[in-house]
Order: structure tokens, then sequence, then C-alpha cells
């Protein structure tokens, strides 16, 4: 926490005094000057830092500050450090952490980022996949930022599944501040990460480091919309350097939301049409879904989790609301009325009991689709 708290110090020098002097950070700070000074990129000024860090950094007010918090701080030695990220050549010496979830051994985790002005289909689409993904046990990650970020935790949590947001900031921060609830919610079921000082405040440089934890926790970045110089662009080059897919979703030519998505397709990435698209790029891992993907054993289809749906649903009313979401449209309640031919009343009715069961969900803008989070 100390090595990672000093000023002017960034991820690639720490990487070259750790191969210098060794994993354990004590080490780099027990060197004396002139043995710092022979490292690649560490200036005089770099040198004193290391030689008198106490001076430079209150360590014990930034631990006492996040155990109050209720946080920790997972450095790059702890088996609940990420594996993947480990793997990257600029990984952080250590991550601050809310939330007790670390990756599980072999754990999938797929990175959804996309645009912060987003429209509704663009939110529709990051919330299916979310769920699919999630409920499969696939750890969704991506940044808390309003838009798609917002939308694929808020599908993840409701799909009981497993989701960790990477912040641009301290740990202490919130932003934005409208995603506080979820932030609450995310430290409770999920986790919250940052390389970032506590009190740290967001800016140019924190968001694209960000960004490149983002992508190296992952096994794949799906963006899902995007313009050709958003902050997911980023994201998916950073994936593309570290070795990992890129994946993204089509969208309409004439939408700048999608340009981005379609460079990055002109540039190699996969085009995503669906969640079976992404598991079946990733059937080589196997072993890693021990549940859902394995030899000889086929990957539930949307038909197969709406068939078993279906049959839960007792009335005639229900089931035939459902048969009209299946095929994963979000409708309202207008346009329910007019395909199934019930009244309102009985489609409101009909809609309030599904989804207390679960078995639907209510969007923002009021139209509801299949939950196949379960």
């Amino acid at each position: 926490m100390l090595l990672n708290g000093l000023p002017n110090i960034g991820p690639v020098t720490i990487r070259r005094l750790l191969d210098a002097f060794g994993p354990d950070p004590r080490r780099i700070l027990e060197a004396n000057v002139d043995e710092l000074k022979a490292v690649k990129g560490v200036s005089s000024k770099i040198a004193g830092l290391l030689s008198d860090p106490l001076k430079h950094f209150d360590l014990e007010f930034e631990k006492r500050k996040l155990s109050e918090m209720g946080g920790d701080f997972v450095d790059h030695l702890s088996d609940e450090y990420p594996e993947l990220l480990r793997k990257i050549y600029d990984s952080p010496v250590g991550l601050y952490r809310l939330g007790s979830f670390s990756l599980r051994k072999n754990q999938v985790a797929i990175a959804i980022v996309g645009s912060r002005r987003t429209s509704m289909y663009g939110q529709r689409i990051a919330r299916q996949f979310a769920q699919r993904l999630a409920s499969m046990g696939v750890c969704v990650v991506s940044g808390l930022a309003r838009g798609i970020d917002t939308v694929a935790h808020e599908g993840a949590l409701d799909a009981g599944g497993d989701t960790i947001a990477v912040l641009g900031n301290g740990l202490d921060i919130v932003y934005p501040p409208e995603n506080l609830e979820l932030y609450r919610r995310l430290r409770e079921k999920g986790a919250i990460f940052s390389e970032f000082t506590l009190g740290r405040r967001a800016d140019r440089q924190t968001f694209p480091m960000r960004n490149r934890i983002v992508s190296g926790i992952c096994d794949g970045v799906l963006v899902v919309e995007s313009d050709v110089n958003g902050g997911s662009m980023i994201t998916a080059r950073f994936a593309a350097e570290q070795g990992r897919q890129v994946y993204a979703i089509p969208g309409r030519i004439d939408q700048a939301s999608s340009r981005g998505c379609h460079a990055l397709i002109k540039d190699g990435a996969m085009m995503v049409t669906g969640v079976e698209d992404i598991l079946d790029d990733l059937r080589h891992l196997s072993d890693l879904f021990p549940s859902t993907v394995q030899e000889g054993v086929e990957i539930e289809t949307q038909k197969e989790t709406s068939k078993n749906v279906f049959a839960e649903i007792k009335s005639a009313e229900g089931r035939k609301i459902l048969k009209l979401l299946e095929n994963d449209d979000a409708l309202g309640l207008d346009e329910i009325s007019d395909a199934t031919g019930l009244p309102l009343p009985v489609v409101s009715a009909q809609l309030m009991m599904l989804e207390l069961n679960r078995v639907v969900i209510k969007q923002l803008d009021g139209s509801f689709l299949i939950n196949r989070g379960g």
C-alpha cells in the first residue's frame, strides 16, 4: 500500500523495480539510493521518495481510514488478486477493495462496457447479456459509469450473479453520485476495486488507467455501444494489447453510438448477436464452466429457458404473455394488450405477478422482458 501510494511513481516504474528487486516490495523500500537509481526509469527524485517513503505518504492514516470503511488492500502476492491481471506488465501492485468477493479460481470474467449516453436498445442489450452471463457463472466486470456500465452491473446483480466494479477514483468517492444505491449493492453482493488512494478524484489520467484494469481482469471485453472516440474504445485497445478477445454489438449505421462498435468489427473484433456467440468462443475454456459448458453437455438456450419458465406459469393469461415475450422483445403494456387481445387491467395484473415471481423484469422505460437470470 505504501509503494502504491507514493506520488509520481506509476505502475510501469513499480514493475521495473519489482523485476529488479523481486516480488516483495519491502526489498525496494530497503534499497539505497544508488541501487534504486540503477533501475531503468528511476530518477534521483523517485529514488529519494523510495528511500524515505513515510515522509510522503501517511500509511497509518490510510490503513485506518480504509478499515473504517470496511475495505481491504489486496496486494499482488495475494491469492485473492485477480490471476489474469497479475499477468499484464503494468498491473497495479495492489488493489483497494470493498466487498468480500474475489474471482474464484478459473472463473471466467467478461467486461461489458459502452457509452455513457446510451440508447434504450443499448441498455436492454447490456442488461440481457449481463443477466445471461452472470446466471451461467461468468463474472461481469465494468466501471460503474453512467449508461452501459450501470445496467451491466444491475443485470448481473438482478440475476444473482457475480460482478466487479473498477473505479477511476478512490473507493471513498461515489462517482457518478446517482449510482450510490448501486455502489451499496456492489459492496454487499459483489466487489468494488480501485488502484487509487482514498480521496483521489477522477481525472483524464485515472480513467484510462482504470480501463486497463477492467480489461486486464477479464477473458474478454464486450463493447455494446460506443462512438469512435469513446472511453470504451480505450478499454478495447487495452484488451487487444493484453491478448484478450474483443466482442462488439452491431448497431444502426446512422447512429453515432454504433460507430465505435462497427470500427472494432472492421478491425477484427468478433461481431456478437447473442450470448451464445461469446460462450462458443470461450468453449476452449470449457473446464472453467463446470456447471454449464462441459464436454457432451449443451449450453441451455434461451428457448429452453423460456420453456422451463413457461411450464411453471399456471394462468392462461400469464402463459399467453410469456409466449409473446419469449423472443426477448421488450414490450410495453399497450403493446402486450394489443398483441394478446387481453384487457389492460388483466395484462397489468399478470405482469405484476410475473414480476413478483422474477419471471419478467420491468425496465426503466416501463417495458417488460423475460428474466433470463432466473
